[in-house]
């Protein structure tokens, strides 16, 4: 079974208490349709297990199949640096069928952003190091499509159905627990 070998630290998106019984790593990417259907699953996850779970958004676009997966990936970094990550993450699966730079730029005024200083960040490539640092930590965690779970450091190979997820979560806290 594949761990994660990038360890959480403080450059990582996380949602939830730092000492919560289990951790649940996300790679994923923004044009992926199946990561906009998960989505809404891991929402429902957080709201089932609550201070239980800490979960981790790290960014695996794949670039050559979704175009605007690198730029919408860069754009949520953007909003990170003004502590607005997780308003442009979701506004971005929200709208996914629309994905594109119209649609950053919108989501960027909605949240106050300057989409100046966004659009000078997406052609410096301002926060595309961060992005390729969650992607080659994906690569070396076997990260090799999108979405793909880890919990507690273990990747989970089941599918990410909110029976399936929530079971290999709620195991995995038995354990904890005991």
């Amino acid at each position: 079974m594949a761990t994660l070998k990038a360890p959480i630290s403080p450059h990582d998106h996380a949602c939830g208490p730092a000492d919560a019984s289990v951790t649940l790593v996300e790679y994923g990417d923004y044009e992926c349709p199946h990561c906009g259907l998960a989505q809404p699953i891991v929402k429902l996850i957080e709201k089932e297990y609550g201070r239980r779970l800490r979960f981790v958004f790290r960014h695996f676009p794949l670039a050559q199949v979704h175009p605007h997966a690198e730029p919408a990936a860069q754009s949520a970094e953007f909003a990170g640096a003004h502590d607005l990550f997780w308003e442009m993450h979701d506004g971005i699966y929200e709208n996914q069928e629309r994905i594109g730079l119209p649609l950053i730029f919108a989501l960027a005024g909605t949240l106050g952003l300057s989409e100046a200083e966004l659009r000078d960040a997406l052609v410096n490539g301002t926060f595309a190091p961060k992005v390729r640092a969650d992607f080659i930590g994906g690569v070396r965690s076997g990260v090799n499509g999108t979405p793909t779970f880890f919990i507690n450091g273990r990747r989970h190979d089941g599918s990410y159905a909110f029976d399936e997820l929530s079971a290999a979560i709620g195991t995995v806290i038995a354990k904890v627990t005991v």
